[in-house]
Parts: structure tokens; C-alpha cells; sequence
């Protein structure tokens, strides 16, 4: 991997360390993941980020939500003025834990712009109706995500081609009950920027399809899109479909239950 040679010929770069693992994580290859981390904390032992990440390491490959919670307490502790830096870890981390009182500290950490977990911007309007829904609070999470359906649409008027607006906006359409609609967003998003033209982009956005057809209630749709992006490079791991609350439409589905295991396994490179 070119990452892992730049990484050896400067091995006190920090960004180069972070980067692949960051690699590692999206191919679920996580006993490399750790040993990037590992060596980025060797250089670098009180960097935040990293130290949560490495925590996370647990949840993504053993669906474990305990070390990374006890990190982020720990550096929450410790530097309290941190809590914007790994606000999206931490809110990730609260609703794989389904811990509300956690998801709204989180959340209050959280800029208006929101986050980008990876290259999809999530509006903060987002995170919260995320958050409504974990916590089966219908109300709250309608007119989070309408919210972020106004915001999405102006981004839309300015750029009637932008892959990551469309993509959040066919969720947004999902939960408000557009169905129809998000759908069509939603594979728009992903004709205009396929994996074949931005690997992690593109599966990110492929990845969010999937997430729109459990919303609008299509579970068959919705696992032969999970199917197809699985053995991608890209942000699907085990715990997540183990534990986050986007894949609750589908947990009374044996063939859900088929996937996750499959996402035990690394993503073999011959895939991307």
C-alpha cells in the first residue's frame, strides 16, 4: 500500500499515520488499523482524535461500545475544551449505545454545519433528527429532518449536481414519508458519482441508498444494496450494522443477520 511506504519514510507524520488507518478502517482490516494507530500515538500520545479512534476500534470490529465510551469520558475529562474536535465520534458512539443523555451532550458540541464522518456532510438539523429517532421520538425527528431537507435543497438550487446533497436529501425524504422521492434522490446520488469515479465518496453514497430503502420501507431493496456495496472498500463495518440505529428497519430480517456476519470479514483489495 502507497500509504503505508509514504508512512514509513516519514514515520513521525502524523497525518500520514492517521490517513492509514484511516484506509485500514474503510477495508475492516482493524489489527492494521490498530497498529497505525498504535504508532500514531507513539509520536503523538495526547492527540484527542486519535486516542477516541483508536476506542472506536473495538466498536467497528467486536460491535464493543465500552472502550471507545470510556476514552471519550477520559478525554472529556481530561480536556474539556475537546469536545467539538471528537463530537462526531462521541455522538456516533451514543447511538450505537442508544444512550440519549450522551447524544444530546454530543449533539451540543456539534456545529450548525454538522459533520463529515467521512465525505458526506451531515447537518447538525441531521445528527439531531438521527438522535429523535434512536430515542422513537417521531416529532422531534419530522422537523430535524425537515430542516434538513430545506437546507439540502438550497445547497441543491446552487448545485443541481451535488451527489452528497442529493444523498442526504433522499434520506431526509424517507423519514418525512417521501418515498418515492428519496428513492429517486437517493440513485441519482449514486449515478452521478459511482465508486468507479470516487471510491470513498462513491460508497459512502451507495452506502446511504441502502439506509434510504430501509427507511422508505423497501427491505428487499434495501439488502441487495447492502449485498452489492459490502465487499467495497467503504464505511460499513460490523459493529455499525450491528449496533447503529440506520439499520433497525431491517434487524427482524434474516438475511440482515447474513450481511452482518459477512462483515466480520476484511474487503479483499481485488474488490475496490
Amino acid at each position: 500500500m502507497d500509504l503505508e511506504r509514504a508512512a514509513e519514510l516519514d514515520p513521525r507524520s502524523i497525518w500520514l499515520l492517521q490517513q492509514t488507518s484511516q484506509t485500514y478502517w474503510l477495508l475492516r482490516r482493524f489489527p492494521d488499523m490498530v497498529r497505525l494507530l498504535d504508532r500514531t500515538l507513539a509520536v503523538a500520545p495526547a492527540d484527542s482524535s486519535t486516542r477516541v479512534t483508536r476506542g472506536l476500534v473495538d466498536l467497528e470490529w467486536h460491535a464493543d461500545t465500552g472502550p471507545a465510551q470510556s476514552c471519550i469520558q477520559s478525554v472529556l475529562s481530561e480536556e474539556p475544551g475537546v469536545a467539538d474536535i471528537i463530537a462526531d465520534h462521541w455522538l456516533y458512539v451514543a447511538l450505537c449505545r442508544r444512550d440519549d443523555e450522551q447524544a444530546a451532550r454530543a449533539l451540543a458540541s456539534t456545529s450548525p454545519e454538522g459533520i463529515i464522518p467521512f465525505n458526506v456532510r451531515m447537518p447538525r438539523s441531521f445528527l439531531e433528527g438521527l438522535a429523535a429517532q434512536a430515542r422513537n421520538d417521531h416529532t422531534a425527528a419530522v422537523a430535524a429532518f425537515a430542516t434538513t431537507r430545506t437546507e439540502m435543497e438550497e445547497s441543491l438550487r446552487k448545485q443541481p449536481d451535488y451527489a452528497e446533497a442529493l444523498c442526504i436529501l433522499g434520506m431526509s425524504d424517507a423519514v418525512l414519508g417521501r418515498n418515492e422521492d428519496a428513492i429517486n434522490e437517493g440513485r441519482r446520488a449514486v449515478a452521478l458519482l459511482p465508486t468507479t469515479k470516487d471510491a470513498m465518496a462513491g460508497a459512502e453514497i451507495a452506502r446511504n441508498l441502502a439506509i434510504i430503502y430501509a427507511w422508505a420501507g423497501e427491505k428487499d431493496l434495501a439488502i441487495k444494496q447492502l449485498e452489492e456495496v459490502l465487499p467495497l472498500y467503504g464505511p460499513i463495518s460490523y459493529g455499525q450494522l450491528r449496533l447503529h440505529p440506520w439499520w433497525d428497519p431491517l434487524r427482524d430480517d434474516p438475511r440482515f443477520e447474513k450481511i452482518i456476519e459477512e462483515a466480520k470479514k476484511p474487503v479483499a483489495l481485488n474488490c475496490r
